[in-house]
């Protein structure tokens, strides 16, 4: 019956089938980027999944924790939270 309209070909089932699959893509598209947006956690969080780069202090929280559950010592504690801060390592002198 679509073809009543159209003798010169199937030209208009081709415009058709990928106006519809432009469609559903561009739907598709902006509900992934809709979940995305509201997924994502408040700045500052731990999860990072769609940040630049780690949240502020990041690297410095996992450092005490290693340091908590005993991984490090004091003093590897202070050198490397003094490398992470970008300041020379305390009395130590490394």
């Amino acid at each position: 019956m679509m073809f009543w309209y159209d003798h010169g070909g199937g030209w208009g089932l081709f415009a058709m089938t990928v106006s519809m699959v432009l469609f559903w893509a561009l739907i598709i598209t902006v509900a992934i980027l809709l979940f995305r947006a509201l997924a994502r956690p408040p700045y500052g969080g731990q999860y990072t999944g769609w940040q630049k780069g780690p949240a502020p202090g990041h690297a410095e929280q996992i450092l005490a924790e290693r340091y908590a559950r005993g991984e490090i010592d004091e003093e590897e504690y202070a050198r490397r939270l003094a490398t992470l801060r970008g300041s020379p390592p305390g009395p130590a002198g490394r």
